[in-house]
């Protein structure tokens, strides 16, 4: 276990470098020594989250007419987290070291009487922490202007509930989807982006009739699933379903998608079966009635609501984790160390280059580059003369380039460029003609 452990955390490092060296992730404000659980994207990160986004809400919204969109505001009135209960129950435990000064969450302690850090006993009694981050709306730095930044990008999918209904003249069953930021307070940030302080939510609230919940929470279930294995390629030993035991008291049912990372089992996905305690209780908070009327069939009730919940920059957290790769192959002499190709085998749907052109030689640049434009207009394409054309294939391995365009001296002459495939290091012939084709299908297969 001790090995395992060690092999884990190094490939967790090597993750870690990988995404600072090739511009994927960051440490938020570097050069004033970086702030704790706060990350930015780098221009590869940035392109292959926004292709994340665009894959679930072509997945969940477009495809589909019965779900529309939203996009809410970050900061809402303050009862709607009372109303959620996140003012009064959003906490966690958490404890200090008296030696060492370091702060930990009791539940993630596998001894909460010592330190981790230093081994001291000499701890605080836990205390509750809420999670909330709270603000202040207005120029007055009082209690009567204090306001939260969003917990949870669902509860103002409830409270615009009606408004969607009506400005989308949607019957029930129905849902709203949201991709927005979220904030939590984390007494502990931990494992690079998967537990931050500022994340990314992909949410969307199905409401449907209680003699349809149980339906509707299975379906959803089997569809978020077949995401995971269809679209984004993972592998039956690289996630789980864990199905809840312990429900909250308003809850029917309730399973995590969970992902093996390089720190082990991790939440990824939530589906919910929350009922109708959502909608009741910003009802009874607001004065408002958020039930449904029926009027096919001359009745009236509160919907009950299916939740899918996924966390943007752990989807991506994940991606990396399972693409990440070391091949090794002899060098040509003998006697020579092996020589180690690092590439990352990013599913061509979300890979943040999907296709790269290299010119074998500068002297092809114009020819090249005008190939590279007509490209970039249907696939996210990138140019690079740079280096050696070895060496260029390599930057395109670690950043998960699925496919590699060699224009060479003899595409002017037969109009043909090789393709090459990172994953089985195959080349194509293939006419400039039908090249755009080609791509289509390896990319959407």
């Amino acid at each position: 276990m001790a090995e395992e452990n060690v092999k884990n955390q190094e490939l967790m490092d090597k993750l870690v470098s990988l995404c600072k060296r090739r511009g994927f992730v960051f440490p938020s404000s570097e050069i004033y020594g970086g702030i704790n659980g706060f990350w930015d994207y780098g221009p590869y990160g940035a392109r292959m989250k926004r292709a994340i986004e665009n894959l679930w809400w072509h997945e969940m919204v477009e495809t589909r007419d019965n779900v529309e969109g939203l996009d809410s505001t970050i900061i809402c009135h303050p009862r709607v987290w009372k109303a959620s209960g996140h003012l009064d129950q959003f906490s966690d435990l958490m404890t200090d070291c008296r030696n060492c000064k370091s702060r930990y969450r009791v539940d993630q302690m596998e001894d909460p009487t010592t330190c981790p850090n230093c081994g001291s006993k000499d701890l605080t009694e836990p205390r509750e922490f809420n999670l909330m981050m709270k603000t202040f709306v207005g120029p007055v730095f009082d209690e009567e202007h204090a306001a939260y930044l969003r917990a949870e990008t669902c509860q103002p999918i409830f409270v615009d509930f009606h408004s969607v209904r009506v400005a989308t003249r949607q019957k029930i069953p129905f849902g709203i989807a949201q991709i927005g930021k979220a904030f939590r307070n984390e007494i502990n940030p931990r494992n690079f982006t998967f537990r931050s302080r500022e994340f990314t939510q992909m949410e969307m609230e199905f409401f449907c009739e209680e003699a349809q919940g149980m339906e509707f929470f299975e379906y959803w279930k089997e569809q978020r699933i077949n995401y995971y294995r269809n679209k984004l390629k993972f592998k039956d030993d690289f996630f789980r379903i864990y199905v809840h035991e312990k429900l909250a008291h308003y809850a029917k049912a309730a399973i995590d998608i969970e992902v093996k990372f390089p720190f082990g089992w991790g939440e990824l996905e939530g589906v919910h079966h929350r009922g109708t305690w959502d909608l009741s209780r910003h009802s009874e908070f607001s004065g408002e009635d958020l039930s449904y009327m029926d009027h096919d069939n001359h009745r009236k009730f509160m919907p009950t609501v299916i939740e899918t919940s996924v966390g943007l920059d752990r989807t991506m957290l994940a991606l990396l984790s399972a693409a990440y790769d070391e091949e090794k192959a002899a060098t040509a002499k003998e006697g020579m160390e092996e020589d180690t190709r690092i590439v990352m085998h990013l599913p061509p749907l979300v890979a943040p280059i999907q296709v790269a052109v290299l010119p074998q030689s500068k002297k092809l640049k114009e020819s090249a580059y005008a190939l590279y434009k007509e490209i970039d207009r249907h696939f996210r394409a990138e140019y690079d003369d740079t280096g050696s054309i070895g060496k260029r294939y390599r930057r395109q391995d670690e950043i998960g380039t699925p496919y590699c365009i060699c224009y060479d001296f003899e595409s002017g002459n037969d109009n043909c460029v090789t393709v090459r495939d990172r994953d089985t290091m195959l080349q194509d012939r293939v006419n400039v003609t039908q090249l755009r084709d080609y791509l289509e299908k390896k990319i959407e297969a």
